[in-house]
């Protein structure tokens, strides 16, 4: 295993932050998989399952098992995780310009388009070895501005020549669910299988830049663009959102279990040697279009009628809110049916937060998908 430390520049004088990743295998198959834990830093158990991956890539190094590159940082984000306030985490949102973490990487598809148009061939191999090049030379010219953008280059940076992506996150209290584009879900359903995911949730483009769209994307909209003329592997990078349950559900049985479902897919994907077991079988896909976000339409106590993992009729009560000062009850419908794959940790709602979500099947949302 190979550690590297990556410094930051500093944002305030006297202080300066670093990321670790560590490299498994020799790199002689030219493959490589890409992992990162809780970009939003406030995100404990993906930091959880990188240990327990770490474990086992380190042994499975130790056999040769690895042909290839495999890449994990198992603390994404020093930034958030130092944004601690009066005993609340807040890793989620740069408390220095109020942004995601998880949006506004560097799409650079029609510059990468522009580029590397002329050193294109009829060969795939080669197309995607220079596609990379090209990708690597723009990230290189990106000048970060701050801290945050410095995070954001570097990762991206650790990232951009893998055929494999993985970013793990979870959800406020949830079941384990998944995101990946619309054109890569076939390569999606082993992992929903290994991990026992209740939700597999796709969608051409979720919007405001994600970091695993950022690199999945860029594939299948080059293919698109030079279909016709030269050949481009639109799963030249597979990328995927892995949401490891709830903020709370952080223990060794579950970590183990975890790992073990991740290490299952990098073998069906060819980054571990071996047999991979069966993967079981996965739930159905469904658009990320069609999920309900179940929101307040007023404030009050939420008094939930469904928990992740149920399955929700159109027509019935998820929940209801109540009004501790009218003693008003305002019940709160689905609008289809389909499965509640998360829900929020509050119990007091403001007016327009969301509660719930419900993926269901039948698309009905349009334009920035994601959740704040």
């Amino acid at each position: 295993m190979l550690t590297q430390h990556h410094l930051l520049p500093a944002a305030h004088a006297g202080t300066q932050r670093q990321l670790r990743s560590l490299h498994f295998g020799p790199g002689r198959s030219g493959r490589k998989a890409y992992l990162q834990a809780s970009l939003h830093a406030d995100e404990v158990p993906p930091m959880l399952v990188a240990q327990s991956l770490i474990q086992r890539l380190q042994r499975l190094e130790a056999e040769g098992a690895i042909e290839g590159r495999i890449v994990l940082v198992p603390l994404a984000n020093p930034v958030g995780l130092s944004q601690d306030l009066q005993g609340s985490a807040l890793g989620r949102f740069d408390l220095a310009t109020g942004l995601n973490f998880n949006r506004q990487f560097k799409h650079l598809g029609t510059a990468v388009a522009r580029a590397v148009a002329p050193r294109l061939g009829d060969d795939l191999q080669s197309n995607t070895r220079e596609v990379r090049l090209v990708l690597g030379e723009q990230l290189a010219a990106w000048q970060a501005q701050t801290e945050t953008e410095a995070l954001k280059r570097q990762l991206q940076w650790l990232a951009h020549d893998a055929d494999l992506v993985l970013d793990l996150h979870c959800d406020n209290q949830a079941v384990m669910h998944l995101y990946v584009g619309s054109a890569q879900v076939d390569a999606a359903r082993p992992l929903a299988g290994y991990l026992g995911a209740q939700a597999l949730l796709h969608t051409p483009l979720a919007g405001d830049e994600p970091f695993d769209e950022t690199l999945a994307r860029l594939w299948w909209e080059l293919a698109e663009h030079f279909a016709g003329r030269h050949p481009i592997d639109p799963l030249g990078c597979v990328g995927l959102t892995v949401e490891l349950r709830g903020e709370t559900d952080v223990s060794q049985a579950l970590a183990e279990q975890d790992a073990q479902g991740l290490i299952a897919y990098l073998q069906q994907q060819g980054h571990v040697a071996g047999e991979a077991p069966p993967a079981p079988t996965a739930c159905e896909p469904t658009p990320l279009e069609a999920v309900e976000p179940v929101t307040a339409p007023c404030p009050g106590i939420v008094v939930f009628a469904k928990a992740p993992g149920d399955w929700v009729l159109k027509g019935e009560l998820v929940a209801e809110i109540v009004d501790p000062l009218t003693d008003e009850r305002t019940p709160l419908h689905a609008r289809s049916s389909g499965r509640c794959f998360a829900r929020s940790a509050r119990r007091y709602a403001s007016r327009g937060m969301r509660l719930a979500k419900i993926a269901g099947h039948e698309a009905y949302r349009s334009g920035k998908l994601l959740s704040l």
